[in-house]
């Protein structure tokens, strides 16, 4: 048997449609470099795959979150730029220009470090700053960069390639916060009087408009088919798809109950699919009773607590040639996407994607994955 045919579980990843994806965005911002984020492990697709086929589109800039996933991605994007999103910290410098990634500094100390690491190496080094305009996640406030305008010698050695700021509610398009970062981020950033490139475009910012996308916009979610759009048509290609195989079929009747719990109890005659997935696969909890999947192209709930391998589905709908053990039963695609999964488990699709176990066979199609 192939790993193929071994899989209770196949995750297929649509590498044309990423490109594709990647390609849309970058043509929603005529004039801005369009980079390609790739942190968590491509979203939990592969980092490796998605970020060779970004690299054959034409993507020449990488975003990742760790100095780990920057190292490791390295060999598969050749000279493109890396750019590590929480920075550098203490000890690391010799990684960070081994490896020729590039650091976003976050905070004065990291600004110290960096430039303390070039001071020593003796040569100038990359770097992108990131200013807090409203998050107060990472980023520099206003105060510490008055304080950086105050004394450039803080940037001694580092060659700013980039400032950069992320914005808190851009998937709702009339949020005032949204015209509020944009003009701390105009405002901040021109305070630098840095002949540098900006950018404050992730996914859903980017169709904020024109006056959002200055010079280098970075699509994440958008990329792996997550609606940036929410509560309008999505404008992205599906991705991907998710099954599982059904291994075993059973009638039931009242009063009968399914799984721990016994959360879900049958008032007629019915059918019961038990699928080989639960939550160490990535499919959450909180799905029971409330989630769905789809066989033979009917809406299926899922009755009972998901399991750790194993959840319950009510097929009694479905035609029986297409309930057996072996069939597949189908948790994400094109009836039933990843961000409908989310609503129902109560959550976002980013979360639906990273959460994806690594016991899915993953297939991919298209370009070289």
């Amino acid at each position: 048997m192939t790993a193929h045919d071994r899989a209770t579980g196949i995750l297929t990843i649509d590498l044309d449609a990423i490109a594709d994806n990647w390609r849309r965005l970058a043509a929603r911002a005529p004039g801005a470099e369009a980079a390609g984020v790739v942190k968590a492990d491509g979203y939990g697709l592969g980092a490796a795959a998605v970020a060779r086929s970004l690299r054959q589109a034409g993507c020449k800039t990488f975003f990742v979150a760790t100095i780990d996933e920057g190292i490791a991605l390295r060999p598969i994007v050749g000279d493109a730029r890396i750019l590590v999103l929480g920075g550098v910290l203490p000890g690391t410098g010799a990684d960070f220009i081994g490896h020729g990634l590039i650091p976003v500094l976050n905070s004065l100390e990291q600004i110290g470090l960096w430039s303390g690491f070039a001071q020593a190496a003796a040569k100038t080094l990359p770097a992108a700053l990131h200013l807090d305009t409203g998050m107060n996640r990472l980023g520099l406030d206003r105060a510490a960069i008055d304080l950086v305008v105050d004394d450039r010698r803080r940037l001694a050695g580092i060659d700013t390639m980039l400032v950069m700021s992320h914005m808190a509610c851009a998937d709702e398009p009339e949020h005032g916060k949204n015209p509020e970062q944009l003009a701390a981020f105009q405002s901040m950033s021109e305070s630098l009087a840095l002949s540098t490139p900006r950018s404050l475009a992730a996914s859903s910012t980017i169709f904020l408009g024109p006056d959002y996308h200055f010079d280098l916009i970075r699509p994440g979610a958008a990329l792996y088919g997550l609606n940036p759009v929410p509560g309008q048509p999505n404008p992205m290609r599906p991705v991907l798809r998710l099954a599982s195989r059904i291994l075993q079929v059973r009638d039931v009747d009242t009063p009968q109950t399914v799984g721990y719990g016994a959360s879900h109890r049958f008032k007629s005659k019915g059918r019961v699919a038990t699928v080989a997935f639960g939550y160490a696969d990535g499919l959450f909890r909180s799905l029971g009773n409330r989630g769905f999947g789809v066989i033979g192209g009917i809406k299926v709930p899922v009755v009972g607590r998901i399991s750790m391998d194993l959840t319950t589905f009510d097929v009694t709908a479905v035609p029986p040639e297409h309930v057996h053990a072996g069939a597949m039963l189908e948790l994400i695609g094109p009836d039933h996407d990843c961000d409908q999964l989310a609503l129902e488990a109560g959550t976002i699709g980013y979360e639906v994607l990273t959460a994806l176990s690594r016991r899915y066979l993953r297939d991919y199609i298209g370009g070289n994955g």
